[in-house]
């Protein structure tokens, strides 16, 4: 499918944003600092800036409100519903921390809690789609949440080094044990979506298979349209290998070589310049590797629509 920007953008910012807020959430870095001020208001922005941009792939972007009114049947409504309850607990903790230097508990485990629902509702939204065989199944919402689980444990290992309180050994860990896992659900989604034989076929898609085996005679017309483009988009094999290889070196073994190095660091001395500036890294270079691996997330999928198109 055609990879928009502004979704792969929607899902690789508030992903690392509810991910942040997760581990907030759970007070693993200290309120009463300027990074732990920074930190609330800087998942506040990812989410914002997330869900903004959303709309910038709708028809009518004006309209965006009405996606609301479906959530007992659309996993669409559900993660706007959901993301707007979500910023009540979010947003009142990051006032608490911002003007108080403190947080509640209880808002923040719901602001945990409800961060994952959302990423899930987000997920779904994917996973829910039969006619994309690639992103209908339980590991689609399984490898969302895992990856927003690591991207917010690199940047709550950040904060809590500029912090300059508390222990990072935690969110060192917590870094290298959710690229860990992020890294297994992704690669048993690929290789479950490489070995998995398309549910959807030429003679499903018609109706005909009845018949016997059905062939492309002719497309159904000569020019491109809407579904060409957005349910027709391809990519080759060997640009998707090379993309892949970029998108695990930068989102897993960059990331995970950083917090490596840092762990001795993080265990002896805690907090020092360089061990933030060796998080940094890993963060940056775990975002960029994200919005690889979303843009083949959506390029690699094939939607059965293509059925009637494909010779």
């Amino acid at each position: 499918m055609h990879p928009a920007f502004s979704v792969i953008f929607f899902t690789v910012m508030s992903g690392m944003g509810y991910g942040l807020a997760f581990f907030l959430g759970l007070a693993l870095v200290d309120p009463d600092t300027l990074a732990g001020k920074a930190a609330h208001v800087t998942a506040l922005v990812m989410i914002a800036l997330g869900l903004v941009s959303s709309t910038f792939h709708l028809g009518n972007p004006q309209r965006a409100w009405r996606a609301f009114s479906q959530w007992r049947s659309s996993w669409l409504s559900r993660e706007g519903v959901m993301a707007i309850v979500t910023f009540v607990p979010l947003t009142l903790n990051a006032a608490l921390a911002v003007f108080f230097g403190t947080q509640n508990v209880w808002l923040g485990l719901a602001g945990s809690v409800c961060a994952v629902a959302t990423v899930y509702c987000t997920a779904m939204i994917y996973a829910s789609l039969r006619t994309v065989d690639a992103w209908h199944t339980w590991k689609t919402p399984a490898c969302y949440i895992a990856f927003a689980f690591a991207g917010g444990a690199l940047w709550t290992l950040v904060f809590t080094l500029l912090s300059g309180r508390g222990e990072p050994f935690l969110p060192g860990l917590l870094a290298l044990l959710g690229i860990a896992v992020a890294w297994a659900c992704k690669a048993n989604w690929l290789a479950s979506m490489r070995a998995h034989v398309s549910a959807s076929t030429p003679e499903t898609a018609t109706g005909l298979g009845h018949l016997g085996a059905v062939r492309l005679l002719e497309r159904p017309h000569a020019t491109e349209n809407y579904l060409t483009r957005e349910m027709g988009f391809k990519i080759a094999r060997k640009h998707a290998e090379k993309l892949r290889g970029i998108s695990v070196l930068l989102s897993f073994v960059v990331p995970a070589l950083c917090v490596a190095l840092a762990f001795p660091g993080l265990l002896i001395q805690g907090a020092s310049p360089w061990l933030a500036l060796l998080a940094g890294a890993a963060v940056l270079s775990h975002a960029a590797g994200m919005f690889v691996e979303r843009w083949l997330f959506f390029a690699e999928a094939r939607h059965a629509i293509t059925n009637y198109y494909e010779a």
